[in-house]
């Protein structure tokens, strides 16, 4: 969440959302397409000015019918070329690590399985061809899109089917009407959909040219006052991690703070609010930023095929102040990974065994890819199934 005094470590603040497309057969390519219809029309619903208004549900889940521990397996790979590891993305038989505080490159791609390292890319700079920064990266096809939003751009990197390196193929500047973008997700061939941190809307869609086209949908607050008084200061405290999946056409929110889950269909234009014991974020206005005052909330999300992935943290800032008096550093990171159905429908609760700040699960395999930014093992690998 940009524009926030207290600062949480080095995760607090800065931190993106993940989302990875999957590979899919040949032979579902009929359902991706008639998927892909139903989608659109819902999509064009939500974002149309005259559009009726999507209905929306909100849903209280207190517990999981079954919690499960895990235990995870570091991953080997070459430790020194990452400094802080925060995202990875997993696509066609290659992951790409993401480094928030890179020196050099901040993105580093491995062969999969074995993770053997390829390149080191997205170099940090000031040139035309550089990243001053980089908030969130995702596959599109063997495209990977890169966000830096200190120059206000998505970058294109290519691999090709036989090449270990990518090549740089442009960058496309965002409309200037947009306030600093810290996320986006590919909704189709000729949108994009990035959070509206202005307070008015919820989401904004982008065309493939960076101009702004629709903004849709609202907060679903019920501080009333911050709506009327606030807006600005609301939408950073609401700050989310986003993740669409367009074959089944689910869109995901999770808060960086408080407890609240939000699942659009965007095949028939619902919403389902699902708010934890956390409750929504909680914070008070000073200078007209929101200073949080609850708890660290979810740090990642996955839509997968079947299910939903939330990483979750939950510690209260009143013991995020009383460790920095202690002197102490707390670790970054969740280690409760929550799993819904499509719908909403609470399913089980990981409970991992250290604190991990993003994932990338493989439903198939039964896998999860995670980074750990507290230890020198950048990446560690659970089995899903290990536990049931």
């Amino acid at each position: 969440m940009e524009n926030v005094k207290m600062k949480k470590q080095r995760f607090g603040w800065t931190a993106m959302v993940s989302g990875d497309p999957y590979k899919r057969p040949v032979s579902a390519f009929l359902t991706k397409v008639v998927c892909g219809v139903c989608v659109l029309v819902g999509l064009s619903a939500l974002t149309s000015c005259g559009a009726p208004v999507p209905s929306e549900t909100t849903v209280s889940y207190g517990d999981f019918p079954e919690t499960l521990e895990l235990k995870g397996t570091p991953v080997s790979a070459d430790t020194a070329l990452i400094r802080y590891p925060f995202r990875i993305r997993v696509h066609a038989g290659r992951a790409v690590v993401m480094d928030l505080h890179g020196s050099d490159c901040f993105l580093h791609a491995f062969s999969l399985p074995g993770f053997h390292h390829q390149a080191s890319f997205a170099l940090r700079g000031e040139g035309p061809e550089e990243q001053l920064s980089v908030e969130n990266i995702r596959w599109v096809g063997d495209t990977l899109y890169v966000l830096d939003p200190n120059k206000s751009e998505l970058a294109r990197f290519a691999f090709a089917p036989s090449a270990a390196s990518p090549v740089r193929c442009g960058a496309v500047g965002l409309d200037k009407e947009l306030l600093r973008v810290l996320d986006f997700v590919q909704l189709d061939a000729s949108r994009f959909l990035v959070p509206d941190y202005s307070g008015d809307s919820r989401f904004c869609a982008i065309g493939r040219d960076g101009r702004l086209l629709r903004r849709f949908s609202s907060i679903p607050t019920v501080n009333e006052g911050a709506l009327r008084d606030s807006r600005p200061a609301l939408a950073q405290a609401w700050r989310s991690f986003i993740d669409y999946n367009p074959c089944n056409g689910v869109l995901a929110a999770a808060t960086q703070l408080g407890e609240v889950v939000e699942l659009w269909q965007l095949s028939d234009s619902t919403r389902t609010v699902l708010m934890g014991p956390g409750g929504e974020p909680h914070f008070r206005v000073h200078q007209g930023y929101g200073i949080p005052t609850g708890i660290m909330g979810f740090c990642d999300v996955q839509v997968a095929d079947k299910a939903v992935y939330a990483l979750f943290q939950g510690t209260s800032f009143k013991e995020i102040a009383l460790s920095m008096q202690r002197g102490e550093t707390m670790p970054d990171g969740g280690r409760y990974l929550y799993v819904f159905s499509l719908t909403g429908d609470p399913l089980r609760r990981y409970v991992l065994d250290r604190p991990v700040t993003g994932i990338a699960v493989d439903e198939e395999r039964g896998v999860l890819l995670a980074t750990d930014t507290n230890s020198d093992t950048p990446v560690v690998e659970y089995r899903l199934n290990a536990a049931e």
